[in-house]
C-alpha cells in the first residue's frame, strides 16, 4: 500500500509539472501575442500619424502658393531649408520626432538619381487640353507632340482627337466610329482630360507608353528599374529611366494672370484707348509711358516687323468683333459730343478718337520699339521705355506684373522654359531646335545639390532668354504666346515620417494657386509603392 502511495504521489507531481508548464507556455504565448498586438497597434499609430504629417505637408505647400506675393522671393524648386524635415511633432529623439519633407525628382538630370526638395510645377510640360487654346492648325497641333519619345503621328492626333469637341478624325487619329467598333465599345471624351490616366483609353496607348519604366512614380532611376527581367518592371537595362508621355504631358497646365497682390493687371490689348491711357496714368507711370502705348496700338512700331495676326484686335469671332467695335464707336461718339473735358478723347495730345489698329501679341513686342504719333499737331517719334539692355530681366518682372495682353483671369498651356525638357520646347513653332537644348541643359540646382536661389530669381520672366543671348527679339517675340517662366498649378510629393527605417506616407497632390486658397485638384496615396526617397528626420525647419 505504501508503494502505490507513492506512484499516486509521484503521479500528481508529474501532473503538476505538465499544467505549470502549459500555464507558462500559455503566459508566454499571451504575452508574446500581447507584445505583438502593442507592437502592432503603435505601427497602425504611426501609419496614421505619418498620414497626418504627409497631409500636413500638403497643406503647408498650399498655404504657401495661398501668398503670391511672398512666393516671388520664395524658392519653391529646391529649398531644403523650408522644404526637408519640417518638424511638425517634437519628441525627446528623433525615431519619436515627426516631420514631412517635400520631394522632388532633378527632371533635368540624365541619370535620374538626383533629387531635391521642393515643388513640380505642371507647366513644365505640355497641357495637352490646352492645345486647341493656341489656334494653330492641325499639323502644327500635332507637331507639338512629335518631340516626345515614341510618339507617333497615329496617337498624336488620337489624343488630340479625344480631347477635342467633334467627332471629325483627324488624319491619322480615331474618333467615335473607331471606339464604337471595338469589342466592348466606348465613346471618347471629345473634352477636356480629366487625368493623365484617362489617356489609357486612347486607341494604341498603353500603360509602358504612357508611364515608362518607372514602377514606383518618384521620377529616379532605381535598382529594379535597371535590371532587365530580373524584376519589375520589364525593362531595357541601358541606365537610362524611361519615364513615358508622362515626363511631357499633362492636363492641369495653367497661370495666374493676375498681379501678385491678386488685383487685375492692365489689359494693353483693350478696346477703348482712353481708359488704357487713364491706367496707365493711374498706376503711377509717367505720360511718356501711357504715350508710347498707347501710340504703339494705333500706329504700330516704325522699327519693328509686325507679325501674322498683330493688325486689327480681333476676339477670333468676326461677329463678336463687329459687336465690340460698334460698342466702342458709340461711346467714343457719346463722349466726343460733350462738352466734359474728363470725358475727351484727347489724351497726352493725341487724338484717340480711331481707336486701335494694333494689337500686342507680346509685351517684348514694347522692347527697343519706336512709333510716331501726332502729338498735339506734330509729327512726334517716340522711343520705347524699355530697350534690350543687360537690366531688362530685372525691369521685366514688374512690367510682367503690371501689364498684359489678355483680360483673362489665367492663361492655360504656356511651357515654363524653367523646368521643362527640352522635347517639349521643341515642337513649338518657329522654336529653335538649339535653344530647346540649351534651356534644358541650364540647371536650377547646384552639382552638389544645393539651393541656387539668385539664379531662379535672376530668371523669374523669359527675358533672360534675351539678356544671356540665347534669342533675338523677333524669335522671341514669335515663341513668347507658347512659353513663360512659370505655372500655377503645382505637383506636389509630401512623405510623411519619423524616424529612418520607420513607417513612411508619401501623398501627391496637385495644387491650384490661381484660387485663393489654393484648391486641391487631386490626391494620391503612393505609400504602397514606397517611401520612393531616403528621408531623414532633418530638423531644417520647423512649422
Amino acid at each position: 500500500m505504501a508503494s502505490q502511495h507513492r506512484d499516486r504521489g509521484g503521479t500528481a507531481l508529474f501532473v503538476v509539472l505538465v499544467v505549470l508548464v502549459l500555464l507558462t507556455l500559455a503566459a508566454y504565448v499571451f504575452m508574446t501575442s500581447m507584445i505583438a498586438e502593442r507592437q502592432a497597434t503603435k505601427m497602425y499609430a504611426r501609419e496614421v500619424q505619418t498620414r497626418l504629417l504627409a497631409e500636413s505637408g500638403i497643406e503647408y505647400a498650399a498655404a504657401m502658393l495661398e501668398n503670391p506675393d511672398e512666393l516671388i522671393d520664395q524658392n519653391y524648386y529646391h529649398d531644403p531649408t523650408y522644404f526637408s524635415g519640417v518638424t511638425i511633432v517634437s519628441g525627446s529623439d528623433t525615431r519619436n520626432t515627426g516631420q514631412f519633407s517635400l520631394v522632388a525628382p532633378v527632371e533635368r538630370d540624365a541619370s535620374a538619381t538626383q533629387f531635391r526638395y521642393g515643388l513640380m510645377d505642371e507647366s513644365g510640360k505640355l497641357n495637352i487640353n490646352a492645345i486647341e487654346s493656341f489656334g494653330l492648325d492641325e499639323y502644327y497641333s500635332r507637331e507639338l507632340l512629335m518631340y516626345i519619345p515614341n510618339m507617333t503621328e497615329y496617337l498624336a492626333d488620337s489624343i488630340l482627337d479625344w480631347v477635342d469637341d467633334d467627332d471629325v478624325a483627324r488624319e491619322f487619329g480615331a474618333e467615335v466610329a473607331d471606339y464604337e467598333s471595338f469589342a466592348s465599345p466606348y465613346e471618347p471624351t471629345n473634352g477636356p482630360a480629366g487625368s493623365l490616366d484617362e489617356l489609357l483609353k486612347v486607341d494604341g496607348m498603353t500603360y509602358e507608353l504612357l508611364y515608362g519604366e518607372d514602377a514606383n512614380r518618384n521620377g529616379l532611376l532605381d535598382p529594379n528599374e535597371n535590371d532587365g527581367e530580373t524584376q519589375l518592371p520589364y525593362d531595357n537595362a541601358d541606365g537610362i529611366l524611361d519615364l513615358g508621355f508622362s515626363a511631357y504631358l499633362t492636363v492641369y497646365g495653367k497661370e495666374s494672370n493676375l498681379r501678385a497682390d491678386g488685383s487685375d493687371k492692365i489689359d494693353i490689348n483693350q478696346s477703348l484707348l482712353t481708359e488704357l491711357y487713364d491706367q496707365i496714368i493711374d498706376e503711377g507711370f509717367p505720360d511718356e509711358v501711357a504715350q508710347f502705348i498707347v501710340a504703339y496700338r494705333m500706329n504700330g512700331a516704325n522699327n519693328i516687323e509686325q507679325l501674322d495676326g498683330q493688325l486689327g484686335v480681333s476676339t477670333g469671332d468676326a461677329q463678336t468683333d463687329n459687336a465690340l467695335q460698334n460698342i466702342a464707336q458709340s461711346i467714343v461718339r457719346n463722349v466726343a459730343s460733350g462738352n466734359n473735358n474728363e470725358n475727351s478723347v484727347t489724351r497726352g495730345g493725341m487724338d484717340l478718337s480711331e481707336g486701335g489698329a494694333v494689337k500686342f501679341i507680346s509685351l517684348y513686342d514694347l522692347v527697343d520699339a519706336e512709333v510716331t504719333a501726332q502729338i498735339d499737331g506734330t509729327p512726334t517719334t517716340l522711343t520705347s521705355p524699355w530697350t534690350s539692355s543687360s537690366t531688362l530681366d530685372e525691369e521685366f518682372p514688374a512690367l510682367f506684373d503690371t501689364f498684359t495682353v489678355t483680360n483673362a483671369s489665367t492663361i492655360r498651356g504656356r511651357i515654363s522654359i524653367n523646368s521643362c525638357r527640352a522635347e517639349v520646347l521643341m515642337g513649338i513653332p518657329e522654336f529653335p531646335l538649339d535653344l530647346a537644348t540649351a534651356i534644358a541643359e541650364s540647371q536650377f540646382i547646384g552639382t552638389d545639390g544645393e539651393p541656387l536661389p539668385e539664379e531662379i530669381a535672376r530668371r523669374s520672366t523669359t527675358a533672360w532668354l534675351l539678356v544671356d543671348g540665347l534669342v533675338d527679339q523677333t524669335t522671341l517675340r514669335l515663341i513668347d504666346p507658347f512659353i513663360t517662366a512659370k505655372g500655377s498649378v503645382y505637383r506636389v510629393q509630401s512623405i510623411g515620417h519619423y524616424g529612418e527605417g520607420g513607417p513612411a506616407t508619401r501623398l501627391e497632390a496637385i495644387l491650384d494657386s490661381t484660387q485663393s486658397p489654393a484648391k486641391v485638384l487631386s490626391l494620391r496615396d503612393l505609400s504602397g509603392l514606397g517611401t520612393g526617397y531616403p528621408v531623414t528626420n532633418s530638423g531644417t525647419a520647423s512649422q
